[in-house]
């Protein structure tokens, strides 16, 4: 017996390959399948089924093309509706792989066609469930995603059923494997493990304390932060199902011309370089939006990209499919080419450039005094605001930043000082705002990580004032 978590740190997702006796299975798979084909070649196994433990909302699946290339029978739960042939397991149905055997557990709550999977090992023995978006680590998935017409306090009503029908009975040195690890937005927070044991999660998990049901349900519809804007979007994508995974690489690993290049984006397509944030501030291509593939990348573009907008992509030379793999993983798979030679070439060619100015946290602290033009931006999340800034910033979230309407109630005339909290995020705010033609721009290096480190920078945290 083989139990493989394949996890994706960008995404916070994790799949599972399991293996017995010449048959495989896998659970919850990325769109980008090769993986597991690879995996089952290497081992001399024959993939059997894909099983889905719900429609994902913040990635899409490998299930449509994986099937096509094995001929494996995709598996969701009871209550689903697709757009693609599939199997709709039974409450308690027994699926065979190998010697190994595995019973579809429905638990509705976080969707409705929610479904967990218990795998038996070769004795018969409960060994681990796959709990998909339904028990995370320290957390349960949010009920207010992708529900129909149902509202969040009715979902989180049935996953209390199915908490409680399903999930604690289990014995406690059952192996916990969710879909989902820290920095997941499927969840409310997440606990930084990927893996863990029934026991620890009734010991641990505040979603598994004796509770009654309305407790139940003021706790896991409580802050709630909004969900990314993508997530209907992916969620739609794998119920109706999606283009080929081969047709996306085809068109979008073609190499461009610098010519070629500025037609493309003549014609409408916007420039995604996805090079490190770092390196991006130092030069780019004129219209750029930066999202380095060095942070959650998938997340962010996802969040900031239209699924359907047509891209040309800047990349590290040798990364060129990876940012359309990673694209591609959460829906955005109109990529029309990649700037052969990178940035590099364009520079050289004489084309025009343009920059970021990079200050330190130091030089951020002597400006403050005498600058009376600054705006300090903050493009963290509200509640990471709340919980300690500079004094006189204004929180202007990334993920509003990809509406120019929010851009455009910037004063052109300030001089603005973009942090987030490490650097990432603001490299990717200050490239959308120099989109919108604004150019006094200062990235502060490190972030609120550093700023709050520094004693002459005025910081307001909760009920004081530090400096």
């Amino acid at each position: 017996m083989e139990v493989k978590q394949l996890y994706t740190n960008c995404l916070s997702e994790a799949a599972y390959f399991i293996a017995s006796e010449g048959e495989a299975a896998v659970i919850d798979p990325l769109r980008d399948v090769d993986v597991y084909i690879q995996m089952a070649a290497e081992r001399g196994v024959t993939i059997k089924y894909i099983f889905e433990s719900h429609f994902h909302a913040d990635f899409v699946s490998g299930h449509i093309d994986l099937a096509k290339k094995t001929g494996a029978t995709i598996v969701y739960g009871p209550d689903t509706q697709a757009g693609f042939t599939f199997h709709k397991a039974k409450d308690g149905e027994d699926f065979m792989v190998g010697k190994l055997r595995i019973t579809a557990l429905h638990t509705p709550g976080h969707t409705l066609e929610s479904t967990c999977y218990l795998l038996h090992d070769e004795n018969n023995e409960p060994y681990c469930v796959f709990t998909g978006d339904t028990l995370f680590v320290g957390d349960v998935g949010r009920p207010d995603l992708f529900s129909g017409d149902m509202t969040k306090e009715e979902l989180a009503s049935m996953m209390y059923d199915s908490l409680n029908s399903k999930i604690k009975p289990l014995n406690d040195n059952i192996i916990v494997y969710p879909a989902h690890g820290p920095g997941s937005s499927c969840g409310k927070n997440l606990g930084p493990e990927t893996s863990s044991t029934i026991g620890v999660q009734k010991a641990t998990n505040y979603a598994l304390a004796d509770m009654t049901r309305d407790e139940f349900i003021t706790a896991v519809t409580t802050g709630l932060n909004a969900p990314p804007a993508y997530f209907p979007l992916n969620a739609k994508i794998n119920k109706m199902g999606y283009g080929n995974m081969d047709e996306v690489y085809e068109k979008g690993m073609h190499p461009l011309s610098i010519a070629e290049f500025k037609a493309k984006t003549a014609h409408g397509a916007w420039i995604l370089d996805t090079r490190p944030s770092s390196v991006f501030t130092e030069g780019f291509v004129p219209e750029s939006i930066s999202i380095g593939l060095d942070g959650r990348f998938a997340e962010w573009a996802g969040t900031i990209l239209p699924l359907k907008q047509a891209l040309v992509i800047v990349a590290e030379a040798g990364k060129e499919k990876e940012s359309i793999t990673r694209l591609a993983r959460v829906g955005i798979d109109n990529i029309e080419g990649f700037l052969l030679g990178s940035f590099e070439a364009w520079k050289e060619a004489g084309e025009t450039v343009d920059l970021i100015i990079d200050i330190e946290v130091d030089e951020f602290a002597m400006d403050i005094p005498h600058d009376d033009r600054m705006e300090i931006i903050d493009v963290r999340k509200a509640a990471e605001f709340d919980a300690g800034h500079v004094k006189g910033a204004r929180n202007i979230p990334l993920d509003t930043l990809s509406d120019p309407l929010h851009i455009a109630t910037l004063d052109d005339e300030s001089n603005l000082y973009v942090h987030c909290a490490g650097g990432y995020r603001s490299v990717i705010a200050a490239s959308l705002i120099k989109r919108q033609g604004y150019h006094n721009l200062r990235n502060v290096l490190g972030g609120f990580g550093k700023i709050k480190t520094e004693k002459r920078i005025p910081v307001v945290v909760p009920d004081s004032v530090g400096v």
